[in-house]
């Protein structure tokens, strides 16, 4: 992430489409990355010590393109929305052996939010 910060009066201010994504009752916004189940992103409800995470307000991020990587991903969003592959939101989710976890910037939860749901 383009660290794009300005220093006022000695309080260091960051661009707003750069700041953490906005949180839903204290919980995180992340995208994950699961052994079995791929990748996912939504509010951080749980993580259990044996790599079991729980998300809120959860997509399934199956194909995306406009993003070199997942940490892109999360700090950038998607440059190509419209070729992305993003299935419906689900309110609760729970994966098993998530091996990453990132949190996503404000510009990056709105542009996940943005992309048409995917399906057939």
């Amino acid at each position: 992430m383009k660290n794009n910060t300005i220093t006022i009066d000695g309080i260091e201010y960051i661009r707003a489409d750069q700041a953490r994504a906005t949180k839903l009752d204290g919980m995180e916004y992340v995208i994950i990355r699961s052994a079995d189940s791929g990748v996912h992103a939504g509010y951080l409800k749980k993580e259990t010590a044996d790599g079991t995470v729980t998300l809120l307000s959860a997509r399934r991020l199956w194909y995306w393109e406009g993003a070199a990587s997942l940490s892109q991903l999360a700090s950038e969003g998607t440059k190509s929305p419209d070729k992305c592959k993003f299935p419906c939101e689900v309110e609760e989710i729970k994966i098993f052996r998530v091996c990453e976890i990132i949190a996503a910037t404000e510009s990056a939860m709105q542009s996940i939010a943005n992309v048409e749901v995917w399906a057939v």
